[in-house]
């Protein structure tokens, strides 16, 4: 099970961090507008889930970056509210039904959290 865990975590965040480059104008809208330098913040936030994913992989730092992909997680929760609060739809991005984003904030983020915990603090092989 360690290994699903671990290479599932890992590919998870690679994917998602590399959309962030491929398809940058998808979180266009997610971004909310009262946050600064929203371009930088998207490349920075796709960097950084890219880093962590990787170095999941390895012993050495995969308490470390599960920290990161946490501290990441809990950064994003602005934007999830955000998004909520504008009816979970934003124009040429995503709409979805309000109550899906209320199970992505309260139940899927915290699961998202709580895999990434249960993979950092795991014995050593």
């Amino acid at each position: 099970m360690r290994p699903i865990l671990n290479y599932g975590l890992a590919i998870f965040y690679s994917i998602a961090g590399l959309n962030h480059f491929v398809n940058p104008s998808f979180y266009d809208g997610l971004i909310p507008g009262w946050f600064p330098y929203p371009n930088f913040l998207n490349y920075a936030s796709g960097f950084f889930e890219v880093f962590f994913g990787i170095l999941v992989l390895f012993t050495p730092t995969r308490k470390w970056a599960c920290y990161g992909i946490m501290v990441l997680l809990l950064l994003l929760v602005p934007s999830h509210v955000a998004f909520i609060q504008e009816g979970s739809c934003v124009e040429n991005s995503l709409c979805i039904a309000p109550w899906i984003s209320w199970v992505r904030l309260v139940i899927v983020h915290p699961i998202l959290i709580f895999w990434a915990w249960k993979v950092g603090h795991q014995p050593t092989e």
